[in-house]
């Protein structure tokens, strides 16, 4: 069985968005970046040519993987409820060890943008969230080691 992979319509929608970007236009720009390094001569010492094919092998791995993803995405219904963490809620937490507060978007994997403090619900800090309530304190089993956030509120933008 394939493993599967939940994801908001609106998360569904901006990768299938992406992966027509990636088949349609940025492949085809990497193919003319490819044929015009070729046409500069010697392969075996042109560097523009290797980084373009590198660049095509990283496109290509991307829209196979993002493939597989949409192929095995399950739409969740998006929720007003704000009682407990599940995807579609941003929720504030306070960081005991750090001393500070931090607002995180739980999403599904194929949403996730850490950079953006969009967490996976597959995440160490998704998993100790979810189904969590607004003054739960919860256990973050990190790769790093074990730390706890106290829930000071659930909301929708």
């Amino acid at each position: 069985m394939a493993e599967q992979f939940e994801v908001t319509q609106k998360g569904l929608e901006e990768a299938k968005k992406r992966l027509k970007y990636l088949q349609m236009e940025k492949r085809q720009e990497i193919v003319d970046r490819i044929a015009e390094a070729r046409s500069h001569g010697d392969l075996s010492e042109n560097a523009e040519y290797d980084a373009a094919r590198n660049e095509q092998a990283a496109n290509e791995g991307e829209i196979l993987e993002l493939e597989y993803k949409i192929k095995n995405a399950i739409v969740v219904e998006e929720s007003t409820d704000t009682k407990s963490v599940h995807i579609g809620v941003k929720v504030r937490v306070y960081d005991e060890d750090m001393e500070e507060e931090d607002v995180y978007e739980v999403t599904g994997s194929m949403e996730a943008d850490p950079k953006n403090n969009k967490i996976s619900n597959e995440s160490p800090v998704g998993k100790a969230l979810l189904n969590s309530k607004v003054g739960d304190r919860v256990k973050v089993a990190a790769p790093q080691g074990e730390y706890f956030l106290l829930i000071k509120e659930i909301f929708i933008d």
